[in-house]
């Protein structure tokens, strides 16, 4: 299938994808990844909305995302990645929501060492819950981000939507589904996790209802993670549950 057989297909479904998982900061080199160069790349795979947060844990750069969405306010959805132990991160993090437009929270653990059920984790989470968005944690194979670690912070967070970005990374993908086994508040995204059979078992043990297709562009071509998608041999309204249903849910993005 080529590229554009891949975005008429999808429209021709008559609905949009909403990616739940990229990046854009100003940096150097191979990621710097202004708003521009993720919409490119959206355009290319036919994602009409993408989730947006940032490779660094500042919270300065949370007003560089609200900044997009601003700039972008029909493609860009904005999240804040925050580090739990940066002084006063809770009044930062409402601040964020309530006065900036950021609809999530993002935790990278492997990157500022606050393991997910440290209790500067386990609040931050709580407070996303109390303020209805999700939190989206980096979940993959470095210690810090394993499954079973944040699953750890989700029992302590039953009311507070957890999404584990990657769903395990390579190595950890049956931890990632026994996980969201284990905590129905816990959902699993696509992104970087380079097994369509998984994506299926994914479906078939904890339901469609709480898979999330992402790409982690512009790290990830969200293109061909949306040809891996495709290629897990989901029915048609399991597909469009991945694409577009469940992130639209989570976000109250769908038109009353």
């Amino acid at each position: 299938m080529s590229e554009n057989d891949n975005v008429k297909e999808t429209r021709d479904k008559n609905y949009t994808i909403i990616d739940s998982h990229t990046h854009v900061q100003r940096t150097s080199g191979f990621w710097d990844s202004p708003p521009e160069r993720i919409l490119a790349l959206m355009d290319k795979a036919g994602i009409e909305k993408s989730v947006i947060m940032t490779y660094s844990d500042s919270p300065s750069l949370v007003d560089y995302i609200a900044e997009s969405v601003n700039k972008y306010p029909d493609r860009l959805i904005g999240y804040a990645r925050l580090d739990p132990s940066t002084p006063n991160v809770k009044e930062i993090l409402k601040d964020a929501v309530l006065n900036k437009g950021i609809k999530g929270l993002k935790l990278h653990p492997v990157g500022n060492l606050v393991a997910p059920s440290n209790p500067l984790s386990v609040e931050l989470i709580r407070l996303a819950g109390e303020m209805k968005i999700p939190t989206l944690f980096h979940c993959g194979d470095e210690e810090f981000t394993l499954p079973m670690q944040i699953r750890e912070a989700a029992k302590q967070c039953p009311d507070s939507l957890i999404i584990l970005g990657h769903m395990g990374g390579y190595f950890h993908v049956e931890d990632a589904i026994l996980a969201a086994r284990d905590c129905p508040n816990i959902y699993l995204e696509t992104s970087a996790m380079p097994y369509p059979k998984m994506i299926k078992k994914a479906v078939d043990e904890i339901g469609a209802d709480r898979v999330l297709f992402a790409s982690d562009g512009p790290g990830c071509p969200p293109d061909l993670e949306v040809i891996k998608v495709k290629k897990a041999g989901l029915s048609d309204k399991d597909e469009r549950k991945l694409f577009y249903d469940n992130i639209s849910r989570i976000l109250d993005l769908i038109p009353d």
